[in-house]
């Protein structure tokens, strides 16, 4: 049956009366084309006041044109073949394009997955936030804008006055989530439509971002419909959920108890992806190590105001750390802790301002020209977003041979079969001639992989590799990172802020806030017996772990 069943006890979201009363959204049957193709069929679902029902499903499920198709707001070429929705009893496809725009803001709210590409670059958040309030309120200037600066204030997000002169750009990716939403909230919508809201957030801010759209929810009993992949947010979060799969709905039903005993095959595939400790042994550091800072600091200098002196950031600050052979060590920790600076100053892509970098002994911090080679030739870095970073214009052979370009003595059969040979241990033996527009998010992350060991390095930097992954292409993506490390032995400094992750791969766990280190250890003893209160934070705020914990008492 492909309709959300209002059984059972509600465990999560704001409402708890929600299924007695009538449905602010009701969709019934619906079809969605695109380029004469069925990307959506027969979803059927129902949402009521203040309930929270989830969209799981991966990338192609059709889970976000179904939320899209809510506010009709499909691209270009895709539109609706069929069915009916109806937002608190009005059919939309019979609504008129000038009642749509008097629906959206006041009835109907979305917050987008990226909030820098919703948020116009080239006007001030206070411009953006009073608009809607302007045009469906009709409020004076001054009225619009005291209603911003309570709910900025709601939001919490100090200095109100400032953030309404501000442009998005000024603001962490958090701090831009919960302006979106504050932007949405304003106008009290009776059905929101959350779409990856949390994808790129820490797990801290993750958690502070959905605790306030639950709150206001509750505060204004608005229905939402939270489109993700992302498991531990249905547990934690959700009521209901509506698990989809190539533009079908395959089972549906009370979240927690889908998770903890799933009907359905996709259903158990989903669960099972989740990243959990393996019973391998921690690989024990051993010798002396492939690469090591000692007390590094890397300072960046922020700009304060046209005419205002500049002010020196520290952004890593007196961190020591080594990483040896065939071992992971994993760096966690919130936006802006330091990680990823670190990683990059670790392999000389951002000049550090004080300590030491030791790769084989020698210190290459200050290292140039020739002295710097060994280094350059011997580190790879995995990207977060292999779309971004492999370029569009060439093939993946070509992008995968590269590197091997300085690679000394090399003949170009010897290029040739190498790459064949790294191709064929990501699982890409037959996709040397295709481009990267070509391929899958998933076969994507496998060249960037492949790219990164095809020169065989002693040293990899994984910045956050699977963040932007389903969760069982995340699985494949792990398992097969794992696989290539035990093959070819390369020290590892794995940079994420994907906690199950970390459990997976890590052998030992250093986290670090505010550009200091303030635990580590191994895995099992940092995540079994965590000793800093920020580490205990982190650990609490990992939504996977709901999952993990549902499975137990299951």
């Amino acid at each position: 049956m492909s309709r959300a069943m209002n059984t059972g006890q509600p465990t999560g979201g704001p409402g708890g009366q929600a299924a007695a009363t009538a449905p602010v959204l009701d969709i019934r049957d619906l079809h969605i084309d695109a380029g004469g193709r069925r990307v959506v069929e027969g979803v059927s679902f129902s949402v009521a006041p203040g309930e929270f029902l989830s969209l799981v499903g991966e990338s192609g499920s059709g889970k976000s044109l179904t939320g899209r198709a809510v506010l009709r707001l499909l691209p270009p070429g895709v539109q609706q073949a069929g069915g009916t929705i109806h937002v608190q009893g009005r059919d939309l496809m019979r609504a008129s394009p000038a009642q749509m725009r008097a629906l959206r803001g006041p009835v109907l709210g979305m917050i987008f997955q990226e909030p820098m590409s919703s948020l116009n670059p080239a006007l001030t958040i206070g411009a953006q936030m009073s608009e809607a309030l302007r045009l469906h309120q009709r409020l004076s200037h001054e009225a619009a804008r005291s209603r911003c600066l309570a709910m900025l204030e709601r939001v919490g997000i100090s200095g109100g006055e400032r953030c309404l002169r501000a442009y998005p750009h000024e603001y962490s990716g958090g701090m831009r989530q919960r302006i979106m939403i504050a932007s949405v909230m304003l106008l009290a919508p009776k059905l929101l439509i959350a779409d990856e809201p949390t994808t790129a957030l820490d797990t801290l801010i993750q958690r502070e971002v959905l605790y306030l759209m639950t709150e206001l929810a509750r505060e204004q009993g608005t229905a939402v419909v939270l489109i993700t992949h992302n498991l531990g947010l249905v547990a934690r979060y959700t009521q209901h959920a509506v698990v989809m799969q190539q533009g079908r709905v395959v089972e549906t039903g009370a979240a927690r108890e889908l998770l903890r005993c799933p009907r359905e095959a996709y259903t158990r595939a989903l669960v099972d992806a989740l990243p959990r400790r393996t019973a391998e042994p921690i690989v024990a550091a051993q010798g002396a190590p492939v690469i090591a800072v000692e007390h590094l600091s890397v300072s960046f200098r922020a700009r304060q105001g046209w005419f205002k002196p500049t002010q020196m950031i520290k952004a890593v600050d007196d961190v020591s750390l080594a990483v040896h052979a065939g071992e992971t060590v994993a760096l966690v920790g919130g936006s802006g802790s330091g990680k990823t600076t670190l990683g990059r100053a670790m392999l000389r892509l951002v000049p550090a301002s004080a300590g030491a970098i030791r790769f084989d002994g020698q210190d290459v911090r200050q290292a140039q020209g020739a002295a710097l080679q060994p280094l350059r030739l011997a580190c790879q870095l995995v990207f977060q977003d292999p779309y971004s970073s492999l370029d569009p214009r060439m093939r993946v052979a070509a992008i995968v041979a590269e590197p091997l370009r300085l690679l000394p003595g090399m003949s170009p059969d010897a290029r040739r079969e190498r790459v064949e040979q790294v191709l064929a241990e990501v699982g890409l033996a037959q996709f040397g001639e295709r481009f990267p527009h070509q391929l899958s998010g998933g076969q994507r992350q496998r060249v960037a992989i492949a790219r990164a060991i095809v020169r065989r390095p002693r040293f990899v930097v994984a910045d956050e590799p699977v963040s932007a992954l389903d969760m069982t292409i995340q699985k494949q993506i792990l398992a097969l990172f794992k696989a290539l490390q035990r093959q070819h032995g390369f020290a590892c400094l794995f940079v994420s802020h994907d906690l199950a992750a970390v459990e997976q791969m890590a052998d030992r766990v250093v986290v670090m806030q505010q550009g200091r280190i303030v635990e580590q250890g191994s895995r099992d003893l940092v995540f079994d017996a965590p000793l800093h209160p920020y580490t205990k934070a982190l650990l609490a705020a990992a939504p996977e772990r709901e999952v993990a914990s549902l499975g137990e008492a299951g």
